[in-house]
């Protein structure tokens, strides 16, 4: 009960994103298990690019192909079924499994189920996403902490560095680099992560620097605490608030940027679902089957949504506890 009353006492805003977040990611972790092969073709020629809700019967066979028809019905050692209009049989020992299955969110044009896809490209762009703000983090604080608590020519160094690297043009260093590497989720992570974390190493710097002249840092000095001791113990755990909201919208940011990657080609690779990659496909179909593109994009923007907000809910709760 101490965790709902804590929820209820989070503003609108934080309730909202975090909600919005954690569905999501429920979604990607659990959809799966309930959901089809999100790489199964059907049938490329009459399961494509069905519409929201559509049925089929489907029969399965031995070597893993399927067949997907208006309708069926086994007569003895055959399956009558109707195929584009058309009466065909199968013989019934070459067939797995039959039955009529639902297309909750239609088809894509090779006959792939798009709520399979959906929830297995949340988990890659979730993913992705997650993973490369774990990277930038992990940069950003260290090379922060570092920078903000030595100062001197160390914090000069690291400073400058930054700098250089932000002055690069994001979209064209991300650019670079996903042509320079050889596409894949690993690499995509590493790519994200190394290009996102020089805005944590200043965001971070500038709070080690407004924190350690504090009394109770001086304090832990005088009585012996080493430089790192105190760091983690104290500058770091005062300073969480401002990283976790930096890191919600930096979140936010990554999805849209792993989409965009993913949409040109250089992000996740077919046959591998991600919400970016669904909206390339589906732009080529747009004109009679929306919900390829807009279905991935509303969730794309659903997630930086649920992000912004989260980030604003944690800086609202941050007056609140000062006041």
């Amino acid at each position: 009960m101490s965790g709902v009353a804590a929820f209820a006492r989070w503003p609108r805003r934080l309730q909202v994103g975090a909600a919005g977040l954690t569905l999501l990611a429920l979604a990607a972790v659990a959809g799966p298990w309930f959901t089809a092969n999100p790489n199964a073709i059907v049938d490329a020629r009459a399961a494509a690019l069905l519409p929201p809700g559509a049925t089929r019967f489907v029969l399965v066979r031995h070597d893993g192909t399927t067949m997907a028809c208006e309708s069926g019905r086994r007569t003895g050692a055959e399956w009558v079924v109707t195929r584009d209009g058309a009466v065909q049989t199968v013989p019934a020992a070459t067939v797995a499994s039959a039955g009529v299955r639902r297309f909750w969110l239609g088809t894509d044009t090779v006959g792939r189920d798009v709520l399979a896809r959906l929830v297995s490209g949340a988990r890659v762009s979730l993913g992705v996403g997650a993973l490369a703000l774990v990277v930038a983090l992990v940069l950003g604080i260290g090379a922060g902490l570092v920078a903000g608590w030595t100062g001197g020519v160390v914090d000069a160094l690291l400073m400058r560095f930054v700098d250089a690297l932000l002055a690069v043009p994001m979209l064209f260093l991300l650019l670079f680099l996903a042509a320079v590497f050889r596409p894949s989720l690993g690499v995509l992570v590493l790519i994200l992560g190394f290009s996102s974390w020089m805005g944590v190493a200043r965001l971070v710097r500038g709070q080690v620097l407004s924190l350690k002249e504090r009394e109770f840092i001086l304090a832990a000095r005088a009585i012996g605490a080493s430089g790192w001791r105190i760091a983690f113990t104290h500058l770091l755990p005062n300073a969480l608030t401002p990283i976790v909201q930096d890191g919600a919208l930096r979140l936010g940011d990554l999805i849209l940027v792993e989409a965009a990657l993913s949409y040109l080609g250089l992000g996740a690779q077919p046959p591998t679902a991600s919400w970016g990659t669904m909206v390339a496909e589906g732009q080529e179909v747009l004109a009679s089957t929306w919900w390829l593109t807009m279905l991935p994009t509303a969730l794309i923007a659903a997630t930086v949504i649920a992000a912004a907000l989260a980030a604003d809910g944690v800086q609202e709760l941050a007056r609140r506890e000062q006041t």
